[in-house]
Parts: C-alpha cells; sequence; structure tokens
C-alpha cells in the first residue's frame, strides 16, 4: 500500500476511534474522573499500571483504587496515616498485589516531595537520555525504585533496558502528552513533545501493524516498538502515536 493509502486509510480509523464516546469502556475513564494535574496524573498511572485483563475487572479495581483514596488521590498520597493503607495491602489485581500497592503509594509520595509532577520526572529523564522516551522511561522506573520496595514489585515498573515494550507506560505517557482538543486524552505534560512518544505495543495492534507492513519483527518488544513507532513517524512525524487509535480500533473493534 502506498503511504498516501495508508495515511488515509489509518486517519480515517483515527477520527472514528479518537472520540469520547469510546471512555467509558476504556481505562483512560479513571484519571477522566478529575481535573486536577496531579489527579489525574496519580489515577492515570495505576489505571494504565493495572490494565491488563478483562476491561471491566481493570475499571472496577481501579476505581476501588480511587474509592479508598476518597476520590482525591494527590491530597491522598501526601497526607494519609497508616491507618488509611489499611484496605490496599488486600488488593489485588492478577500479579499486581497489596505490597505493590503500598509501594507505588510510598514512591509517587517520594516522587511529589522532590519533583513538582510526575511530567518533571520524565522531562528530566529526556533531557539525560538525549530526548529517548524509552531512557525517560527507564529513569522514571530508576526514581520510582528509589523507595523502599520488595523485589517482586519491580515487574510493575517496564524496563526497556530488558528489551521490555512498556506498553501500559506508553499508554499513559499518550494519555498525558498528546493535546489534539479531542476529548480524549489530556496533554496535561506540556514540557514532552507528542512527538517523542512510543506507540503502545500489544498483541492487536502489533497484528494490525504486521498486516499492514509497518512492523516486521515479531516479538513485541523494544525493538518492535522502536520500528512500528518509526513507521507511524513516516506518516505524522509530529503526532505519531495518534495511530495508536487506529491500530487499536482495527484490530479489536473491526478484527482487521
Amino acid at each position: 500500500m502506498k503511504k498516501a493509502e495508508l495515511k488515509k486509510l489509518l486517519d480515517g480509523y483515527v477520527e472514528k476511534y479518537n472520540r469520547p464516546g469510546f471512555i467509558a469502556s476504556d481505562p483512560i475513564s479513571i484519571p477522566h474522573l478529575f481535573t486536577d494535574k496531579k489527579d489525574r496524573e496519580i489515577a492515570g498511572f495505576f489505571a494504565a499500571s493495572i490494565a491488563w485483563g478483562q476491561r471491566t475487572t481493570i475499571l472496577n479495581n481501579a476505581q476501588k483504587l480511587m474509592q479508598w483514596m476518597d476520590f482525591a488521590p494527590h491530597q491522598f498520597i501526601m497526607q494519609h496515616a497508616d491507618a488509611d493503607l489499611k484496605p490496599f495491602s488486600g488488593f489485588v489485581h492478577r500479579t499486581f498485589n497489596g505490597d505493590d500497592c503500598l509501594f507505588f503509594i510510598a514512591a509517587l509520595k517520594h516522587i511529589y516531595q522532590h519533583y513538582p509532577s510526575m511530567e518533571a520526572v520524565f522531562s528530566e529523564g529526556l533531557r539525560v537520555s538525549d530526548k529517548d522516551m524509552f531512557g525517560a522511561i527507564s529513569h522514571f522506573r530508576q526514581v520510582m525504585m528509589q523507595v523502599e520496595h520488595l523485589p517482586r514489585s519491580r515487574k510493575h515498573l517496564p524496563n526497556p533496558d530488558a528489551n521490555s515494550a512498556a506498553k501500559r507506560m506508553n499508554m499513559f505517557l499518550r494519555w498525558m502528552v498528546r493535546n489534539d482538543k479531542k476529548g480524549v486524552d489530556f496533554g496535561i505534560w506540556e514540557t514532552i513533545s507528542p512527538a517523542l512518544l512510543l506507540c503502545p505495543l500489544d498483541v492487536h495492534s502489533g497484528r494490525t501493524a504486521r498486516k499492514l507492513g509497518l512492523l516486521n519483527r515479531t516479538q513485541d518488544d523494544r525493538r518492535a516498538v522502536e520500528e512500528l513507532t518509526g513507521s507511524l513517524r513516516w506518516l505524522n512525524p509530529k503526532d505519531p502515536v495518534q495511530y495508536d487509535f487506529a491500530l487499536y480500533g482495527l484490530g479489536v473493534f473491526e478484527k482487521f
């Protein structure tokens, strides 16, 4: 398929699926419960971190976390007492358990005590990695792990240095950074360019990308993300990750 034909096809599906009507059934609905930037960061980070498995379960469990935070996640992170943490110790979402949850709460408090926002950690990571988003993700991981934690919890922070595709983290970054005025992604991280984002890669988007000739690598890993994002930048260098809507929609809803 020629570039112009491929771009026209994918632009059409971006228009179809980049709409608020799809928010309610998507994990992005959790940060959409809030208007404050830090609340959205925290809610989005937790929702993205547990975004695997059945969507209904993801949304129910993410809602549960927000409820335990009294639907004021930033205030809770900074001001909670030890007794307030009791419900979280019993949390379970697939392999993400109470210990992991308590680690995330402590690590986020550490971040907000040392940085003005989560955005600032990623911006710092981009500076030290020469504008490499995988480098920024690795930097964020290192900052989170400055807080005492169990070794088991590290698996819930993607490690691009070990060839992780970091699908859920790249999805979270898409939510925070893209600002196309469509009412889905938030665009509240203004220090990071959408041009630097990496496409979230899962079995659905990967299968569609391979059928369209956008991806040749067979494993869904870091190198595949870099290859796919490079192909999408060929179509739109300023906002390549807008095509996440098209690839996912084609794979899940259109059964492409």
